[in-house]
């Protein structure tokens, strides 16, 4: 439908959202529009009653409440396109009530033990042993998200004043600090890429073995496979070490702005689902040493 495709334009162009935003904006829709013809619609149609059993349908097929509300949040910015464009009066979606969510705690990983493994774990000398290395330890120390990671250009480093340039989400630019240590250890690395691949013009920062740009799904198991020895954790991902430096910062008493403006978050509220854990070891802390807790 050319108002569908004109919308995921509107997104690519317009608000420049992420191909992987986009992708997924796509596939909800796509998946909502099969819905509607199968209920006897002949096209998309937003209207609040489909909508509704719409919801129903997901959740009676064990899809969670908070995927449903994304879904239904793609349906919202949708309809706000639409009535934009004079394709519809009113937004369908005031009229539906999102189902309820559990709040969800971040999980973490252990600080002792996540630092003791960086300083211990062999990883190998080779390219892709230095390489996997400093992906670690750049996602851990600076809490950039894996699509941001794998963006990364050469000239996305200042050496200088040891910081990094990230691009993040609708392509929102920040500067992130760097130790000096991990400076060093991307230097290192920097070096040997251009030893490896001498003639490669690629400007990523990360290339394969191959001397292609590194690509999500590579990220992932470079990271499952490292945390694999550390936690027990079902998901094992790159944003589990973005949990985790959040954490581990609140922990140690780092200004809840200044982890917003690290992370990249629009809003204060998504920094503050973090505060969680700090309360919950607050408690831990309590229970042992308050003389008269039992």
């Amino acid at each position: 439908m050319s108002y569908l495709d004109d919308f995921l334009s509107y997104l690519r162009f317009e608000k420049r959202y992420s191909e992987n935003t986009i992708e997924s904006y796509s596939n909800d829709l796509s998946h909502y529009q099969s819905f509607c013809i199968e209920a006897g619609a002949e096209d998309i149609l937003l209207d609040h009653k489909i909508i509704r059993m719409w919801i129903v349908f997901l959740l009676e097929r064990g899809i969670s409440p908070r995927s449903v509300n994304r879904k239904l949040s793609t349906l919202k910015t949708f309809a706000k396109y639409l009535i934009r464009e004079g394709l519809l009066d009113s937004n369908p979606l005031d009229k539906v009530v999102k189902p309820k969510m559990n709040k969800r705690i971040p999980s973490f990983v252990d600080q002792e033990k996540l630092n003791e493994t960086l300083d211990t774990y062999n990883f190998g000398q080779d390219y892709e042993g230095i390489r996997n290395q400093v992906i670690i330890e750049i996602l851990y120390q600076t809490g950039i998200r894996r699509s941001e990671l794998v963006g990364l250009k050469i000239n996305s480093l200042d050496f200088h004043n040891n910081n990094l340039r990230v691009l993040g989400k609708r392509n929102k630019e920040r500067i992130v600090p760097l130790i000096p240590e991990l400076s060093e250890r991307i230097k290192s690395y920097m070096g040997l890429r251009t030893a490896v691949f001498p003639d490669n013009i690629d400007e990523s920062l990360f290339l394969t073995s191959e001397g292609k740009p590194v690509y999500p799904k590579l990220i992932y198991r470079i990271v499952n496979s490292f945390l694999g020895m550390i936690t027990t954790l079902e998901k094992k991902s790159p944003h589990l070490l973005r949990h985790t430096i959040a954490t581990h910062l609140l922990n140690k008493g780092a200004d809840i702005n200044a982890i917003k403006e690290l992370l990249g978050h629009a809003n204060l509220s998504a920094t503050q689902i973090y505060t969680h854990n700090t309360f919950e070891k607050l408690k831990d802390i309590y229970q042992q040493a308050h003389p008269r807790a039992k």
